[in-house]
């Protein structure tokens, strides 16, 4: 029987509702706080397992290698180099197969395609951001990072990289600006100007030229802000040659220290001149000399992250050869970092790119049906950078301009069978960056290596992991995983971070705040 209209038994059923929703309050309180516990437990226990930690390495150290723009294809693209170039086996392994442990997503939070500046986000604060944002969340707020907690926690802390010290993956761990390219303000908050102060113990790379007034030669401010002379206002010992890089010692040396060895970026590894820039193995061979010195005396170990900067650029220029040569500059410095471990039980090493650059595929259709092939060898033959052949081509307009675009072909790319139609494309009046990437095609064309874009792409990136806890990155994982297993091993707090990065914004709101209230108050008193 239907009870739709009858008062009396609507409220008797809604008093039985009552008492039921009562008793189940009381058994949710009770079950909840079980849960409460039951799950607090699980959490540290799985912590605890999943980490492996050991109560022996009381001294932690992380060093977080950031391979920029370098996909799972170029990964074998360097391995199948390698084996060409050096006349190896076929199972060849690189120093990165052996520490293979998963993959990583790239997404940023507003685009399935992510930018550095987001990427690296992910990996410092620990969450998802917008493209160009730099230790911002999407509100463009300042979050707090791995590195700032690390130095909070007693941490030693250093950057290396190859490119602009001030450049998205550098600054996104030392600085907070709601986009990349206010590379100014980043340099200023590198050397400790901003809410936290100085917070990087060492840092080298290149772009001296955020550090230099605007009327010095080369300089890229728009103000007249010397931040060399005002770093070692602030204690940093700067230095900017290869001797002086030579000449540090941990013995005479102390912490804080800024090497820019370039005005721009540093130069490929191709390019580089050995006399004049320190590599990316030497570079991280000497951080590692000063942040083991450093902490020698204290149960508190460090923060490091290491970046071949460059792997990137080379990609975006579609640049095989200079790309090859990159990553196995990288490969050096994971070779040296492992042996580090090895003899510092308690470090772990993390390297993952922030994304895919260049959409690079080892095969190219380059006639009517697929040959299922790829050369290494005209790769091989190439002595130069494309960016630093489309310099040159840029700059020479002589009578013999033709005959210099021939020479270029012939001794830079290392081509004999010059084609006319290169030499006549290359004779005209075009951009840098026509030259750079026509060059680089040259050399695609004949090696059949193929490239979908000249920008990044989607493609989940491989991650790799070395020494204590690293099981725990096994499989595949988002890219903020990566930053919440450093928070978990460094036992860090970034929401301490983030408050004292916006406390004085939130001073400055409950003031205003007090200040209408006060009036409102006044306003009705009267």
């Amino acid at each position: 029987m239907s009870t739709h209209g009858d008062p009396a038994e609507t409220e008797r059923l809604l008093g039985l509702g009552q008492e039921r929703r009562k008793t189940r309050k009381e058994v949710c309180t009770v079950i909840f706080a079980a849960v409460i516990i039951v799950a607090a437990v699980i959490v540290i226990v799985s912590l605890w397992t999943s980490l492996s930690y050991d109560d022996s390495y009381e001294k932690r150290n992380v060093i977080l290698m950031i391979s920029d723009g370098f996909g799972p294809a170029s990964e074998t693209f360097a391995r199948d180099y390698v084996q060409y170039v050096k006349k190896l086996n076929y199972n060849y392994l690189t120093p990165l197969d052996k520490i293979l442990v998963g993959s990583s997503r790239t997404r940023s939070s507003d685009s399935l395609v992510t930018d550095s500046a987001a990427g690296a986000t992910a990996f410092a604060c620990t969450i998802k951001t917008y493209n160009r944002a730099i230790g911002v969340n999407p509100e463009k707020v300042p979050c707090g990072t791995v590195l700032e907690s690390a130095k909070h926690l007693g941490l030693a802390t250093g950057l290396v990289v190859t490119s602009r010290i001030t450049h998205a993956t550098p600054a996104t761990f030392s600085a907070h600006v709601v986009d990349r390219d206010m590379e100014a303000d980043i340099a200023a908050q590198q050397i400790g100007d901003y809410p936290l102060g100085r917070q990087v113990d060492l840092m080298f790379g290149g772009g001296r030229c955020f550090f230099l007034p605007n009327s010095t030669e080369g300089s890229c401010r728009i103000d007249e802000r010397d931040l060399v002379k005002e770093s070692k206002e602030r204690g940093f010992k700067y230095f900017s040659t290869r001797k002086e890089f030579d000449d540090l010692e941990p013995r005479k040396d102390k912490f804080p220290l800024l090497g820019l060895f370039t005005l721009d970026h540093m130069s490929y590894e191709i390019d580089r001149d050995p006399t004049k820039e320190p590599s990316l193995k030497e570079m991280s061979e000497k951080a590692l000399k000063f942040l083991e010195s450093a902490t020698a005396d204290s149960d508190k170990g460090f923060f490091l992250m290491i970046e071949g900067s460059r792997i990137d650029m080379a990609a975006h220029s579609n640049d095989a050869a200079t790309h090859a040569h990159d990553i196995m500059a990288y490969h050096e410095t994971i070779d040296l970092v492992k042996k580090y471990v090895d003899k510092h039980p308690g470090t772990v090493m993390i390297s993952v790119s922030d994304h895919e650059t260049g959409g690079l595929s080892l095969a190219r259709q380059v006639s009517d049906l697929p040959q299922y092939l790829w050369y290494p060898e005209p790769v091989s033959r190439v002595k130069n950078s494309s960016f630093i052949l489309s310099q040159e081509l840029l700059n020479y307009w002589e009578n013999d301009r033709e005959a210099y675009i021939k020479n270029i072909i012939r001794s830079g790319l290392g081509i004999g069978d010059i084609d006319d139609y290169d030499v006549n494309w290359l004779n005209q009046n075009r951009t840098q960056l026509d030259y750079e990437y026509f060059l680089a095609n040259i050399t695609n064309f004949r090696a059949q290596l193929g490239w979908a874009t000249h920008g990044h792409s989607s493609v989940d990136v491989n991650l790799y992991a070395y020494g204590q806890g690293s099981d725990a990155l096994r499989g595949n994982h988002e890219n903020t995983d990566i930053g919440d297993f450093i928070v978990k091993y460094l036992n860090l707090d970034l929401d301490f971070i983030t408050y004292k990065l916006n406390r004085h914004v939130l001073r400055t709101f409950h003031q205003a705040f007090e200040s209408t209230h006060f009036h409102n108050d006044e306003h009705h008193h009267h």
